[in-house]
């Protein structure tokens, strides 16, 4: 990032206004650096060292933003859609400024944890099938997921279309009873992303995934206190260890 930009690019960035709206906030006087009423709003400015302030608040400058959120079922991981609604839909709408976008993709009918961003060297990183982030998922799976399952996902699975998995840690936290109605409950962890993987490595096995809910992915961890459809900033210490583990530059 440029050591200095203009105001007003820096103030339109994080959702203040337009650049015609700006140019009647500065008329006003209501826009001041460092103490100093502001006469031009295309003035240069450093954003990590100045203090800008519009009509007395302080104005936090950001160039991205990361969000993680606990996605609901019934809305698409998207930016926009024509017939539902968007991840995107749910954000309050101070990060509209922002246009992040999802990394990676969750299907509509699965819950959980989902990163949200405008940085794209990072979600780059993320997303690439070099980097073999792992993903962890809670899922439901009718009915008795078994050792033999266990060892299957363990040597990696053939899906549908012929691809072979790379190998999948299942964890068995309950193993169902079919009689009963009973669904097994376990956790997936897998380090690629295609298509409904967890689904169809389960279609492969001869087993149906009935609820799906991802947890983690690389060492970000689902937020217990985020009710579904609420998002929250990470923490500088969450933010960190993303960009360790995935060797991603500020």
């Amino acid at each position: 990032m440029k050591l200095t930009q203009r105001l007003d690019k820096i103030l339109s960035h994080v959702g203040v206004g337009s650049r015609s709206e700006l140019k009647r906030l500065t008329k006003e006087g209501a826009i001041q650096v460092n103490g100093v009423r502001v006469k031009d709003s295309g003035m240069q400015v450093n954003p990590e060292r100045d203090l800008v302030t519009v009509n007395g608040e302080v104005v936090r400058y950001r160039e991205f933003v990361y969000l993680m959120m606990n996605k609901p079922q019934g809305v698409v991981s998207a930016t926009e859609d024509n017939r539902d609604r968007t991840v995107v839909d749910l954000l309050n709408d101070e990060y509209v400024p922002f246009e992040v976008f999802p990394v990676g993709r969750l299907d509509k009918d699965t819950e959980g944890l989902l990163l949200l961003t405008n940085d794209g060297k990072l979600a780059h990183n993320l997303l690439s099938p070099r980097k073999h982030v792992p993903k962890t998922y809670f899922a439901r799976v009718e009915w008795e997921v078994n050792e033999a399952d266990r060892e299957a996902f363990a040597a990696g699975v053939t899906l549908d279309d012929g691809y072979e998995t790379l190998p999948g840690e299942l964890v068995i936290l309950k193993t169902g009873d079919a009689g009963a109605g009973i669904p097994s409950e376990i956790e997936l962890t897998i380090m690629e992303g295609k298509f409904h993987q967890v689904k169809r490595m389960f279609q492969a096995v001869g087993k149906t995934v009935v609820y799906l809910k991802r947890i983690s992915m690389g060492p970000l961890q689902l937020d217990a206190s985020l009710a579904l459809g609420e998002s929250r900033e990470l923490t500088s210490d969450e933010l960190q260890a993303l960009r360790a583990a995935h060797e991603v530059q500020k």
